[in-house]
């Protein structure tokens, strides 16, 4: 399984509704909406996982 990185949902890899590759990686998502999202603000989604121990707790609304 595979987490789609823009609504967390879990997204089996061969029924993936959308996929994307970046900077090497492949990304699955559960629909066309979430991987449009992802291109168009791919670090927006993936800032908490690459950067390596620089994580934000605590969203201020």
């Amino acid at each position: 399984m595979a987490i789609d990185p823009v609504c967390k949902m879990q997204v089996e890899e061969s029924s993936a509704a959308a996929t994307s590759e970046y900077q090497g990686k492949t990304y699955f998502f559960c629909c066309q909406g979430c991987k449009a999202s992802f291109e168009k603000e791919p670090e927006k989604y993936l800032g908490q996982d690459s950067q390596g121990g620089h994580e934000h707790h605590g969203h201020v609304h």
